[in-house]
């Protein structure tokens, strides 16, 4: 008797779900109810993702299913980090002197939506290739730049031939020292770590992994297995996080994803406070709330695992790390 066949990580993906009424079917919801908010900002919530979803207001839900309150936002920008006027060229970000970043994709496994980058994920192109000459190109003319970051969209819903050409290109390039692939599929689409994936990246070293997690609930053994995978390639890997109202905005919640996150080898590094992105209000926490978090995660980890609490500043003023007050604060060297 043959068993069932694995379904490839293309084939999950062609499953999902993005129209109100597919949604709104699963989740026994009013498609009205969602309906203009998915209009306004496209939502794609995968199989497997939805597989863990319990119900329409746990963690993992809050964070892919439309919600009306996204058309009430009045304070968002639909470009908080001016990624526009820092676009020398066409899907290329360069904002600090040696660091760019090379938009790749505008595919994700998911869409977030509290996504800073909502104005394109999902949207006119719909998966189609993008045109990298013109960024290649800067890149190659500007010899002060050593570190590129994929991102997109996600790097990683990019077909292996695909994501091998542009990794070689840019290794090609004699003034560029680190690649970095920012990635979200580990939590949301751990299928998409196979075999032939890792054998190219590990080709490409040095080549690091910024992977994306938010709750434990994403820690399945799918996403372990993806770890240890990407792990066994030899990729460093580096985890961030958004502090997100009614998703993780508790110390025990914080505290059990990073613990299950050094299990995995996974070394987390930023908190991040919410961009102020256009339709993501309702997700948005008092700094000081966050500023509270890293404290106490101070006194139950070692340095090393507490993240440090970040933000972008609004108009492309860059990443900016805050510090809780002093007083308790060395408990986290030991």
């Amino acid at each position: 008797m043959k068993g069932k066949a694995i379904e490839s990580w293309q084939q999950i993906l062609a499953r999902s779900l993005s129209s109100p009424e597919e949604i709104c079917k699963s989740f026994g919801l009013d498609p009205n109810s969602i309906g203009a908010a998915a209009e306004r900002f496209p939502a794609l919530i995968n199989p497997y993702f939805l597989s863990l979803i319990r119900e329409p207001l746990d963690p993992l839900a809050r964070q892919v299913l439309p919600d009306p309150r996204e058309l009430e936002d009045k304070a968002g920008c639909p470009d908080p980090l001016a990624e526009e006027r820092t676009s020398p060229v066409p899907n290329l970000i360069h904002r600090y002197p040696d660091r760019v970043v090379l938009l790749v994709s505008d595919r994700c496994a998911i869409h977030c939506r509290f996504c800073n980058r909502k104005r394109r994920v999902g949207r006119a192109r719909r998966g189609g290739r993008f045109d990298l000459g013109p960024a290649l190109q800067y890149i190659r003319s500007h010899p002060e730049v050593r570190d590129v970051l994929l991102s997109g969209g996600d790097p990683l819903l990019l077909e292996d031939e695909e994501l091998e050409s542009i990794l070689a290109s840019l290794r090609s390039v004699e003034h560029l020292e680190i690649l970095r692939v920012s990635t979200r599929v580990c939590s949301a689409l751990p299928q998409r770590i196979t075999g032939s994936l890792c054998r190219i990246l590990r080709k490409y070293h040095p080549l690091y992994m910024s992977l994306h997690f938010n709750h434990p609930g994403e820690l399945t053994p799918q996403a372990r297995k993806a770890c240890w995978r990407l792990a066994a390639a030899g990729i460093p890997l580096g985890s961030h996080s958004v502090l997100l109202r009614g998703v993780n905005d508790q110390l025990e919640i914080i505290l059990e994803l990073l613990e299950g996150l050094a299990e995995l080898g996974v070394r987390p590094y930023y908190l991040f406070q919410l961009d102020p992105v256009m339709g993501a209000s309702h997700f948005r926490t008092p700094v000081a709330k966050g500023l509270g978090i890293v404290q106490k995660l101070a006194l139950k980890l070692p340095l090393h695992l507490v993240p440090q609490y970040a933000l972008d500043l609004p108009g492309g003023g860059g990443k900016v790390v805050l510090a809780p007050a002093a007083q308790g604060a060395h408990a986290g060297m030991i």
